[in-house]
């Protein structure tokens, strides 16, 4: 009766390039360039870079995953467990399994049946940029803009 819309490919799979497989448990921050999908647990911050000439940072946390700790990157599809703030630059794209909870600001966001979020949610405009925030108490964040 409705025609199916054809959805691009969000999950560029080729630029996937690092790993954190099932069963590894890595206590720090990370930081990381380009892609990575985590499998396992990471007790820490998350933040990808856009280094020059390389295309926008993008976390998968597969629904094996869990992180405790803050994400920051350009795009995010999260099927697992998320104890943390999440800002995410671009698109944000929460599966069934997905379960947050904090903080979560962005500026595309997909949410499918099933995932929860224990939290807020806070879109923020075009200029918005992630690392900008600054906690000011458990109701209120204050954002600057930079413009890009």
């Amino acid at each position: 009766m409705f025609p199916k819309l054809k959805k691009p490919p969000f999950i560029r799979v080729a630029e996937l390039s690092t790993l954190v497989a099932q069963g590894v448990e890595i206590t720090g921050d990370m930081v990381f360039g380009g892609g990575m999908r985590i499998d396992g647990r990471v007790q820490g911050n998350v933040v990808g870079r856009n280094p020059e000439g390389q295309s926008a940072s993008l976390l998968v946390l597969s629904a094996h995953g869990r992180i405790e700790g803050s994400i920051r990157c350009a795009d995010a599809v999260i099927n697992g467990i998320v104890d943390g703030d999440l800002d995410i630059e671009h698109r944000l794209e929460l599966q069934s399994e997905a379960r947050i909870s904090g903080t979560i600001r962005y500026r595309q966001l997909q949410i499918d049946v099933g995932a929860a979020v224990t939290g807020q949610l806070v879109k923020v405009d075009e200029a918005f940029v992630a690392g900008n925030v600054v906690e000011l108490g458990a109701d209120k964040v204050l954002a600057t803009a930079e413009r890009r």
